[in-house]
């Protein structure tokens, strides 16, 4: 599986990781059943996996207050991905 991820352009570019750097690597932990070290890797795949097994099953089931949990979701899921990305570029640069 992990032979076939794709490279990160903005790495290759410019020299730097972006938000979406350790996703791929991230979900082939969790196909390992690694999940501590997928969380490690990627902070934000759990909230994403949250969100989109949300949006999957209200795609077909109609919650009364769906939006706010998406809301809630996506804000969740973008929070942890920048923290993260904030915390990821301090150790790389301290």
């Amino acid at each position: 599986m992990e032979k076939y991820m794709l490279p990160c352009v903005n790495k290759k570019i410019l020299g730097i990781d972006c938000l979406g750097c350790g996703m791929q690597r991230a979900i082939a932990l969790l196909c390992k059943g690694e999940f501590t070290a997928a969380f490690y890797m990627y902070p934000a795949i759990y909230p994403l996996l949250l969100l989109l097994l949300f949006l999957g099953f209200n795609f077909f089931l109609k919650f009364k207050h769906d939006s706010i949990i998406k809301i809630g979701l996506m804000v969740t899921t973008v929070l942890t991905m920048i923290i993260s990305y904030i915390i990821k570029m301090k150790i790389i640069f301290n």
